[in-house]
């Protein structure tokens, strides 16, 4: 007779879950899930649903899981009180970071969730099926309108080309101009949910160049309306970048990102990094100078660095003087702004693990 699935009698006793054993006591079931006393049904052999009464019902080490009469909920990973329908999670009560709802259509972002204001960034943003143009919710035109529809509408990309952290080993992909002046890409590169900023996101299992062994989403400066390579040398001239943004995730293992730098014909000369919350200037593998050791993810600060007569300063925020001062008498050289994520799976991070930046403002003067 058959009492229930996984459990099978043989005259009168009843079968322990996964043996062929019969129990030593005909209807005697006590014992059966270690020394807990374990509930029947009418026909004295063990209940094989489980269902949420805090007990092992169905025997297999655990309590409560997947029980009969448990809620439906689901997970909400980018805690905007909004679940992924793809991901149904059974039980008695809600579990950690799952909701009841199942209407989010984007759960890694949470500016992204039914209710939210729709915005000209080509994306869904209130998850209600239509984009930006198409979408009533759109009070004003994005296409032809005065809102942004590109990254180009937010920053002066003219002289800059684009690389991605995806393509091929090595050979990641690279966007220029005039490409670039028309391009998006969620979610490496794209306008920031207010439609102010640029998003720049960089994954640790990202694609990354034959000189690095790490990935990034990152601008380099060009020259004839992108069609040339910047070179230039800190010798000759003033040349100057000013980025005014937000460091907005890191990588959880190794938490390091590089948020501008300027690079000579060899290897970088001087760049912005941020380590967990210490924000500095660093030269060559080395802190060579503090500009926020408490920084907080999302604060908007303004850099800016400064070639001339061999040397290099570096400003922040509405300083008068720089920060700091380095001798770099150097050629070759260009700007590049973006994230450059200095983590990989190597380094312990999951691929999908990412650094992330916004920029607001960029500007590159040469005299």
């Amino acid at each position: 007779m058959l009492c229930a699935a996984m459990w099978f009698v043989f005259s009168t006793a009843c079968a322990v879950p996964g043996s062929s054993e019969d129990s030593t006591a005909p209807n005697d079931c006590v014992g059966a899930c270690g020394e807990e006393e374990v509930p029947t049904d009418d026909t004295g052999c063990p209940a094989s649903l489980e269902v949420c009464d805090g007990v092992d019902n169905d025997c297999n080490g655990l309590v409560d899981d997947f029980p009969e009469d448990g809620g439906v909920w689901y997970a909400d990973v980018d805690g905007d009180g909004h679940g992924d329908a793809s991901s149904p999670i059974l039980a008695c009560e809600a579990p950690a970071g799952a909701v009841a709802g199942s209407d989010d259509c984007e759960d890694a972002d949470p500016a992204i969730h039914p209710g939210a204001g729709e915005i000209c960034n080509g994306l869904d943003d209130d998850c209600d099926g239509a984009l930006d143009d198409d979408d009533p919710d759109q009070v004003e035109p994005c296409f032809g309108g005065e809102g942004p529809q590109f990254p180009s509408d937010v920053l002066n990309l003219t002289n800059w080309k684009l690389t991605l952290p995806v393509g091929d080993a090595e050979s990641p992909t690279e966007i220029e101009q005039p490409e670039l002046e028309s391009y998006s890409i969620d979610p490496y590169f794209l306008l920031s949910p207010t439609g102010d900023g640029v998003v720049f996101r960089a994954n640790a299992g990202g694609v990354s160049t034959s000189g690095s062994g790490y990935p990034r989403s990152e601008l380099r400066e060009m020259t004839n309306d992108g069609a040339d390579k910047a070179s230039w040398s800190t010798s000759s001239g003033t040349h100057t970048l000013t980025i005014t943004q937000a460091i907005t995730h890191l990588p959880e293992v190794k938490p390091h990102v590089v948020a501008g730098q300027i690079h000579d014909a060899n290897d970088d000369v001087v760049v912005i990094r941020l380590e967990a919350d210490r924000l500095f200037v660093d030269q060559g593998g080395t802190n060579i100078g503090d500009l926020d050791t408490s920084y907080q993810l999302g604060e908007e600060f303004t850099v800016r660095f400064v070639a001339e007569n061999g040397e290099i300063g570096v400003y922040y925020e509405d300083m008068a003087t720089p920060a700091v001062t380095l001798r770099a008498d150097t050629d070759g050289c260009y700007f590049k702004a973006g994230t450059y994520t200095q983590s990989n799976t190597d380094r312990g991070d999951a691929p999908e693990a990412y650094g992330e930046v916004e920029i607001y403002d960029l500007v590159v003067s040469h005299r």
